[in-house]
């Protein structure tokens, strides 16, 4: 977010200073003035598509970005019609090149070498109509290759950066999140037969005595007969949360035991259960966050929908611990979970954390 936000500040004063620099080219004060506010609303573009609460940043933001700085570059073309005698102080390339390399940790090379073509070839358009009032004695061939080469040359940057460094870092977390699924898969598994074997340790130590018993007795009195019926019952409900029981359940079980912090799950239709991997590993990891360090003292999830409706909705309430919780480090879990295909809403009160992420149902 850091890069996005200086690149897109530069281009703001590059293009100030040098609409000041040629103010004696421009025949239209106002249109030169939209043309710099169009440059300030492609950086905020820039700067607030790229926060981590936002995330991922799409094709269309780039496309955004790249379209409302091409604009401030028609806006400065006219505003200099018939006057402009030099290329080389429009700030038009210069400033869509440093947008798009602005924006390369975020997008894919692809994407950003399109945004910068299509963008030379609009730059291209303005330099023939320009060409007739510029000092400059040359081929128009020319004057084209050196008004968009700083377009080109930006974007190849761009897009050289995105395709070695960011596909490093990708490969690094694609790693990262396959360790994590190990893990956790190993701690569900784990789970699951710890309460396979408690199930197992209730059916020896007191279903098989009491049957032993009743082998052994002469004859079954009533109250023998209430206690078959309440341990069949017992057993009936602990076999059915074991087979109804989601990774959930065992995460809020296993949080609970090893943490100390109670943690309620209230998930009717088992939607979680239906949640990819990549889904339930960042749910997981938020839920871990949270239990560590003292920073909920209890959590509560939720998981709502509504029967005609195909999307849902898992609510964490995290009633706050001892230890302070930055907005920013919950916006990163936000980020991830939006990655994963998650919707994402955070609030943060002085009682109580909230995160909100919308699913749709498959």
């Amino acid at each position: 977010m850091w890069i996005a936000s200086i690149g897109a500040a530069l281009a703001v004063a590059l293009s100030i200073a040098l609409t000041i620099a040629h103010w004696g080219e421009v025949r239209l004060p106002a249109v030169a003035v939209i043309g710099i506010m169009l440059v300030g609303a492609a950086a905020v573009a820039a700067a607030t598509g790229t926060a981590p609460a936002r995330a991922p940043f799409t094709s269309e933001r780039l496309g955004l970005v790249v379209t409302l700085a091409v604009g401030a570059a028609i806006a400065e073309y006219v505003s200099t019609a018939g006057h402009n005698r030099y290329l080389y102080d429009d700030y038009g390339p210069a400033v869509i090149g440093m947008l798009i390399l602005a924006l390369a940790p975020f997008c894919n090379w692809t994407a950003l070498a399109i945004a910068g073509v299509l963008a030379a070839g609009v730059l291209s358009i303005l330099v023939v109509g320009a060409a007739a009032t510029t000092a400059t004695d040359g081929p128009l061939a020319s004057l084209i290759l050196v008004d968009v080469a700083v377009v080109l040359a930006l974007t190849a940057a761009a897009a050289v950066y995105s395709s070695t460094i960011v596909d490093a870092v990708l490969a690094w977390q694609r790693e990262a999140n396959r360790a994590v699924l190990r893990r956790d898969q190993e701690l569900r598994t784990g789970l699951a037969r710890s309460a396979q074997q408690s199930r197992v340790s209730v059916l020896g130590r007191e279903v098989l005595p009491f049957l032993a018993q009743i082998m052994t007795a002469d004859r079954i009195t009533v109250q023998d007969a209430d206690r078959a019926r309440e341990l069949a019952e017992a057993l009936r409900r602990a076999l059915r949360a074991g087979i109804e029981a989601t990774w959930l359940d065992d995460l809020a079980a296993s949080l609970a035991s090893a943490r100390g912090i109670p943690v309620d799950i209230a998930d009717r239709d088992g939607d979680a259960g239906q949640f990819a991997d990549d889904q339930w590993a960042a749910v997981a990891a938020l839920l871990t966050w949270l239990a560590a360090d003292e920073r909920a003292a209890a959590v509560r999830v939720r998981a709502e929908r509504d029967l005609d409706d195909p999307n849902g909705r898992l609510v964490i309430l995290a009633e706050r611990g001892t230890r302070q919780v930055r907005r920013r480090e919950l916006e990163r879990f936000a980020a991830v979970a939006s990655v994963v295909g998650f919707r994402t809403r955070t609030a943060i009160s002085r009682e109580e954390i909230t995160v909100e992420l919308d699913y749709v149902i498959e």
